[in-house]
């Protein structure tokens, strides 16, 4: 796809879906960066003798993402539905690492 595009000027669904499908993989490509940040959480924690679940932080983390959702026109109680799953992803693979469960 050739430089930016305003999202109104998608006149078919062929382009508009295209268009999802970048959204979609630049999306992945976020949450695997999330994943590598969180394995090295894991392993800071190790060091420092901190449990995966920090209960204060999963709701700084959850209403972060609910209130930047709103400042962006989208559902804050959608998001944060949507983050407090990726926190106990992470949780759960921090739990992992933790545990003796090396890659």
């Amino acid at each position: 796809m050739e430089g930016p595009m305003q999202i109104d000027d998608i006149s078919d669904m062929a382009t508009l879906r295209a268009h999802i499908d970048a959204v979609d993989e630049r999306l992945i490509g976020l949450l695997a960066q999330r994943h590598a940040l969180i394995a090295r959480a894991a392993r800071i924690k190790e060091r420092i003798g901190l449990p995966a679940r920090i209960d204060d932080r999963v709701e700084e983390v959850v209403a972060n993402a609910g209130r930047h959702a709103a400042s962006r026109g989208l559902d804050p109680a959608l998001i944060e539905d949507i983050w407090r799953q990726l926190v106990e992803a992470a949780i759960a693979q921090e739990d992992r690492y933790l545990n003796g469960d090396r890659p």
